[in-house]
C-alpha cells in the first residue's frame, strides 16, 4: 500500500524580502558617477513625471507636496472626499494662477482704444495703416533673381550623420596590418594567404596555428604560405607573425640591421643563458669580454616579446572622481562631484490627472500616482546615496589623515566593519558605497577601497596594513645584491626582526602578486 498521495497544506512562515524601493536603493548606492548619470537619464526618458531641473523660473512640485496628495488619495475612502483632499493639497500660488487664467478678463484688441465710461457705439473705428514695403516678399525676390549658389531649401529636412560617426574607434592589430597590406603590390593569391595568416594571429602578434594546418583549410600550398608569412613578418610592428619568442626577437633585431651581431648570436643559440642572466658563462662560451655581453644584454632588453599587445591590449580606463577631498586650512572639505548629474524635479502638469473632475479615467489616475511614487522613491534614493558616501568619506578622512597630509607610506589599517559601526550601517552598505568609486585627494586620485586594508599580525604589524607590507617587500628586493638575491625565507626573517609576523608562503604570494621573479631568476651570475 502506497502512502504517497497529493495533498494540500497550509503553513505560516516569516521571511525577509526586498521591496522594489530597497532594491533600487541598493542598486543606486553601488553605482559610480558615470553609471548613475546614465541611470538618471534613462529614468527621465521612461518616467513622464520626472524632468531635469533647469533655471527657467518655472515652479517646481516638491516630493512633499506629491506625497501629501498620494496619502490623501490613499487614506480617504470616499472618492469625492478623496478628490477634495487632492484639490486642497494644491499650493495657493498655483490655484491663484489657475483662477486668474480661467476667470480673468479677456485682453483688449490691439487696434482698439477703450475708456471706462465710453459707450462702445461712440468709439470711432480706427483703420490700421499698412506699410507698402510689408507687402513685398523680399525672400522670394532674391531667390528668383539672384543666384547665391547651391543651398538646400529651408523646408527640406536633412538627416545628418550622428555624432558617434565621427568618434575615433580603437585600431586593432588586424586593422593596422590590413591597412599596411592594402598598399603593398601583391598578387591576389598572395594577398589572400597573407590575410589568412593575419586572421590567425593572437593578441600578442604570434602565429598560433602551424602552416601545415592552414594548407588543409585552403588551396594554397606550404611554399605559398611561407611566402605570405614573410610578407606579414615584414609589416609593422616588428616581430609580428613570429611563431615563438626567439623568432620574434630575431625579427626585431633584423629590422634594426642587427643580423649576425652578438645579440643575434645570444638569442639564436643561448637564450636560456640570457634568461638566467649567466653573463660569465656567456662570455666564456662566446669568447667575448664581459663588457660586450653586458652591452648585448642591454640591447636585448629594448626588444618587445609581445609586439601586438600595444594594439590588442585594453584601452585607457576613464576615471572621474566621485568625491573631491581638499584641504582648507587645517580641515578637509569633502565635496560630492555631481556637477554633470541631471538634477531631478517633478512635473507639475501631471498633477491635474490626479483630479477626478479633470481626469475621469481611473487607470490614468492610478498610472500617474504610480509614476509619482516611483519618482519620489528615486529622488530619495539618490539623496540617500549622497549622504551615505559623504559619511563614509568623513570616516576615511578622520582615520587616514596622516596619509592625506604626509603620503602613502602613512596608510593605517582600516576595516570596512569598523567604518560601518561608526556611521551606523551594515558593512555591506559601506562595501557598496566604496565600490568602483574614486576620490581626488591632495595625494592623488585613489579608489575608495584603497583606503581599506587589513592589519598584519605581530607586535608592529597591528599598525602596518597589507599594502605597506607589499611595498616593504618590494623595496627589500629592489635594494638587494643582484649576485646574492634575497630568498623568501630571508625576507620573512627580516620582517620578523621588524615585529611583523608572516609566513614564507605569504611572502611568496605577495611577490607573485607584484610579478617579481623568484630568487633563481633574479640572480646575476658574474
Amino acid at each position: 500500500m502506497s502512502f504517497l498521495s497529493p495533498r494540500l497544506q497550509l503553513r505560516v512562515a516569516q521571511k525577509q524580502i526586498l521591496t522594489p524601493g530597497l532594491v533600487q536603493m541598493v542598486t543606486i548606492l553601488q553605482l559610480n558617477r558615470l553609471e548613475l548619470q546614465d541611470m538618471i537619464t534613462q529614468e527621465i526618458a521612461e518616467n513622464p513625471v520626472l524632468e531635469e531641473a533647469v533655471a527657467d523660473g518655472s515652479e517646481e512640485l516638491t516630493p512633499e507636496e506629491v506625497q501629501a496628495l498620494l496619502e490623501a488619495e490613499r487614506d480617504l475612502a470616499d472618492p469625492i472626499a478623496a478628490d477634495q483632499g487632492i484639490l486642497e493639497g494644491i499650493s495657493e500660488d498655483v490655484r491663484e494662477a489657475e483662477e486668474t487664467a480661467e476667470g480673468g478678463p479677456e485682453p483688449a484688441d490691439r487696434g482698439a482704444v477703450t475708456t471706462p465710461d465710453a459707450d462702445p457705439g461712440d468709439i470711432p473705428e480706427v483703420k490700421a495703416t499698412t506699410d507698402p514695403f510689408d507687402e513685398i516678399d523680399f525672400g522670394s525676390f532674391f531667390d528668383d533673381y539672384l543666384d547665391p549658389g547651391y543651398k538646400s531649401p529651408a523646408s527640406e529636412v536633412i538627416e545628418r550623420p550622428s555624432f558617434e560617426t565621427f568618434l575615433s574607434s580603437p585600431v586593432t592589430l588586424a586593422d593596422y596590418l590590413h591597412s599596411q597590406l592594402s598598399v603593398l603590390v601583391l598578387s591576389e593569391p598572395l594577398r589572400d594567404d597573407a590575410e589568412r595568416i593575419i586572421g590567425n594571429l593572437d593578441e600578442n602578434g604570434y602565429l598560433t596555428v602551424a602552416l601545415d594546418e592552414l594548407t588543409d583549410t585552403g588551396e594554397a600550398g606550404l611554399p605559398d604560405l611561407e611566402a605570405a608569412l614573410k610578407v606579414v613578418q615584414s609589416l609593422d610592428p616588428s616581430g609580428v607573425g613570429a611563431r615563438d619568442v626567439r623568432e620574434c626577437l630575431l625579427l626585431q633585431l633584423e629590422g634594426r640591421n642587427g643580423r649576425g651581431g652578438l645579440a643575434w648570436r645570444i638569442i639564436s643559440d643561448h637564450l636560456r643563458l640570457i634568461e638566467s642572466r649567466q653573463f660569465k658563462e656567456l662570455a666564456r662560451v662566446l669568447g667575448r669580454p664581459l663588457e660586450q655581453i653586458q652591452i648585448a644584454y642591454q640591447v636585448i632588453r629594448t626588444l618587445d616579446p609581445r609586439p601586438g599587445l600595444r594594439y590588442s591590449g585594453p584601452g585607457a580606463r576613464v576615471v572621474q572622481p566621485d568625491v573631491y577631498i581638499s584641504k582648507d586650512g587645517d580641515d578637509y572639505v569633502i565635496d560630492l562631484n555631481d556637477d554633470d548629474l541631471p538634477q531631478l524635479r517633478l512635473n507639475r502638469d501631471y498633477r491635474r490627472m490626479l483630479d477626478r473632475t479633470q481626469e475621469p479615467s481611473k487607470e490614468v489616475r492610478n498610472y500617474v500616482k504610480e509614476r509619482y511614487a516611483s519618482a519620489i522613491q528615486l529622488i530619495r534614493n539618490i539623496e540617500q546615496r549622497k549622504q551615505t558616501i559623504l559619511k563614509v568619506c568623513q570616516a576615511i578622512v578622520q582615520r587616514q589623515r596622516d596619509l592625506l597630509d604626509l603620503g602613502l607610506d602613512h596608510l593605517k589599517p582600516m576595516m570596512i566593519k569598523d567604518v560601518a559601526e561608526e556611521i551606523g550601517v551594515h558593512p555591506s552598505t559601506v562595501s557598496r558605497a566604496v565600490a568602483s568609486k574614486y576620490a581626488h585627494t591632495p595625494q592623488g586620485v585613489f579608489e575608495l577601497r584603497y583606503f581599506f586594508s587589513e592589519a598584519v599580525q605581530g607586535p608592529s604589524g597591528s599598525v602596518t596594513p597589507l599594502l605597506l607590507l607589499k611595498r616593504r617587500v618590494k623595496k627589500m628586493i629592489a635594494e638587494e645584491d643582484t649576485a646574492h638575491p634575497l630568498t623568501d625565507e630571508q625576507i620573512t626573517a627580516r620582517l620578523e626582526q621588524e615585529g611583523i609576523l608572516v609566513t614564507r608562503r605569504t611572502v611568496a604570494k605577495y611577490r607573485e602578486d607584484m610579478k617579481i621573479p623568484s630568487t633563481h631568476h633574479r640572480r646575476v651570475r658574474e
